[in-house]
């Protein structure tokens, strides 16, 4: 088993603080076994006892009656009573499960499972952890349901290091592996290709689609799917819905909504299959609305959508360059810096303008290097710059890192991945 010391570490460190503690993710990326197995026994060994620790998996059938939030808390409740000395935890898994309600004994109000969780968050002896694999309640109800009464930790699928540490070996074989299948955790026990490419390609269809179909109430479904194409085909490329919209139209000879297109793109950023990045103007400090880079939250996943029909490593490498950079708590924008020589005036893009509270980097995602038209290219828009933040180009062609005469670093992508160079 992974340990996923990262996450771990953050929910031992916000055990105890007055807060929810929000799990959230994509299906199947680990959330459960982060709290149901890796912290569940941390605090086994910290001494907690098992009838301490309120266990509730809300996607299985014994569970299925908690979904009303009133039964849940109840549950709770009847658990702590006689206890009020004893410290208890509770784990709820899938909270985005649960079911709005009308409490018949308080004049039968709307009750849901946020207003439950608010009142069992007054138990000075109860510490609450929930998991939850769709933003579209959670964030909302982080923000205004719970007023900053939560705290949020975010889990992605096995990053290359994750993934690494456990199949160890040559690194580029692992990388090339990785960039193939990504890093669900689930295919570390599966041996055979053909054995992962079916478990991903029914991850996506059977668990994917038909959640945000079914949560969003998606009629066309077909739309969807071909949204879903255009941009694991397009990833690290710009868009927006109304060149998708355009795209999917001249395909499908019919007019598409590209208003319908950006809100079933808002799905699947809201269960966490993608990823969107927003355009910064370096220079001006602004945020352009479009268009903008959209990435898989996993590679194996966006390999298996085209049926592993479009490999290209330079822009797979733009996407987990990315996940890496988000998972390890960074803010990521795509930057866009103004030439004005030669008379003419053009935008240059850099691959990832890095913020870590006030520390700021720059980084270029080039897989090679290998001619002087590709130097320059990649390098021109970090000169454009002209400040003194840290310059960066990640890339697979180097053998070793180094600082060219510019004082750009050139960093080799596997040493970046394990986490063997200090970015700022």
């Amino acid at each position: 088993m992974v340990k996923r010391e990262r996450y771990l570490e953050r929910l031992i460190h916000n055990m105890w603080n007055g807060k929810i503690k929000v799990v959230t993710g994509i299906h199947r990326c680990g959330k459960s076994v982060l709290l149901f197995e890796l912290f569940y026994n941390y605090l086994l060994e910290q001494g907690v006892a098992e009838d301490h620790i309120i266990r509730i998996e809300l996607d299985q059938r014994r569970y299925y009656k908690y979904r009303n939030p009133i039964t849940l808390c109840e549950y709770v409740e009847a658990a702590l009573e006689g206890h009020k000395n004893e410290k208890f935890f509770l784990f709820i898994d899938e909270v985005q499960l649960t079911t709005k309600v009308k409490d018949t004994e308080n004049g039968g109000i709307e009750v849901t499972i946020y207003d439950m969780l608010n009142e069992l968050k007054a138990y000075k002896n109860l510490d609450v952890y929930v998991t939850g694999s769709n933003s579209k309640g959670l964030s909302k109800d982080i923000a205004t349901e719970f007023r900053g009464r939560a705290t949020q930790i975010h889990i992605s699928p096995l990053s290359f290091a994750e993934y690494y540490s456990y199949v160890g070996g040559d690194e580029r074989k692992a990388l090339d592996n990785y960039m193939l299948f990504g890093g669900m955790p689930r295919l570390l026990a599966l041996d055979d290709e053909k054995d992962k490419k079916d478990y991903l390609s029914s991850l996506y269809i059977e668990l994917y689609i038909r959640d945000i179909v079914e949560r969003n109430g998606i009629e066309r479904e077909d739309l969807l799917n071909d949204i879903l194409d255009f941009l694991a085909s397009q990833i690290s490329s710009l868009t927006n819905p109304t060149n998708i919209a355009n795209s999917i139209a001249s395909m499908k000879k019919e007019k598409v909504n590209p208003t319908l297109v950006s809100s079933y793109i808002q799905y699947t950023i809201d269960s966490f299959l993608i990823s969107m990045a927003k355009r910064y103007d370096v220079k001006g400090k602004t945020y352009f609305n479009f268009p903008n880079k959209y990435y898989y939250s996993d590679v194996g996943l966006r390999n298996a959508r085209l049926n592993y029909r479009q490999f290209d490593p330079g822009h797979l490498m733009e996407n987990i360059i990315y996940n890496e950079l988000i998972m390890r708590g960074y803010s990521v924008d795509v930057g866009v810096v103004t030439d004005r020589s030669g008379g003419s005036t053009t935008q240059k893009e850099i691959d990832f303008v890095v913020n870590d509270a006030d520390r700021k980097l720059y980084i270029q995602s080039a897989l090679r290097m290998d001619t002087d038209q590709k130097a320059t290219s990649e390098l021109d828009s970090l000169k454009l710059t002209k400040d003194f933040f840290k310059k960066v180009v990640v890339r697979m062609d180097i053998p070793h890192n180094f600082y060219d005469d510019d004082g750009i670093f050139h960093c080799n992508l596997i040493d970046f991945l394990l986490g063997k160079v200090d970015l700022f």
